[in-house]
């Protein structure tokens, strides 16, 4: 892969149409790397909850299938609940990455504790569940939102700036934070104003824009002929799936 385009399968897991900008993803191409977007057809209109994310969680895996299908060299869920993350790297052999997990690695390598922004506080448990599940709850030194919901980021963008500036701050002064990294991909765009705001007061960390960054990881991974463990993520058996007639398992890949 070290000279070939690497396309990579931005799949969002909801319904809401033009809440991902296909455009704002083609501004994250770079020569060698190729961004295509899908969205599921039935299932949340964004996700808030864990009862949103588990409805997403089908269509999910059958985007990530016909992304392989399609040729594509890697997928990225797009939400920071990463709803679908396991079972999708059972279904598949390309590179799957959901942005959490990827956001809060590197957060973990550049600060030695880092705290999620967020944007619902009910969000708090996800966070600290994933963060356990990856190893990283001692370096989860909090999560703060800013109380916007995710289809209304939009709205007033110069206020969902001035939240994250105010929670991130505090995240750093009273948590003890050494990086940030967005809790909700819907704040994509807003690092560059994040960093700015902190650095008026002093403050020089690194903010980690969970998708933009698992593009790049992504990549490197494609260009390293890296992909999830088999062991990890065993193939899973070939069998009825009653009502899932979309979803349909490579044969190569069905266990026996």
């Amino acid at each position: 892969m070290q000279d070939s385009v690497v396309e990579i399968r931005v799949v969002s897991p909801i319904v809401t149409k033009g809440f991902r900008k296909v455009a704002d993803l083609r501004a994250l191409e770079y020569p060698g790397i190729k961004v295509s977007h899908s969205q599921i057809t039935a299932g949340p209109g964004s996700i808030e909850s864990e009862f949103e994310a588990a409805l997403s969680v089908p269509g999910t895996i059958a985007e990530a299938i016909k992304a392989q299908n399609e040729g594509i060299h890697a997928v990225i869920i797009d939400c920071m609940g990463d709803p679908g993350l396991r079972p999708s790297r059972e279904a598949v052999t390309i590179p799957v990455l959901g942005p959490c997990e990827t956001g809060m690695h590197l957060a973990a390598m550049l600060g030695h504790r880092f705290s999620v922004l967020t944007v619902m506080r009910r969000l708090r448990a996800s966070f600290e569940n994933t963060a356990a599940v990856a190893g990283l709850s001692t370096k989860l030194a909090s999560v703060r939102s800013v109380d916007i919901p995710v289809l209304e980021l939009e709205e007033d963008l110069d206020r969902t700036k001035a939240m994250l500036i105010k929670e991130g701050i505090r995240a750093v002064e009273e948590d003890g934070a050494e990086a940030l990294v967005f809790g909700c991909t819907g704040l994509m765009g807003c690092a560059l104003a994040l960093r700015e705001g902190l650095l008026a007061r002093g403050i020089d960390v690194p903010v980690v824009d969970p998708i933009p960054a698992a593009i790049s990881v992504a990549a490197a991974l494609v260009r390293s002929n890296l992909a999830h463990s088999k062991l990890t993520f065993p193939q899973p058996p070939e069998k009825q799936l009653l009502g899932y007639d979309y979803i349909h398992l490579p044969m190569s890949l069905a266990a026996e």
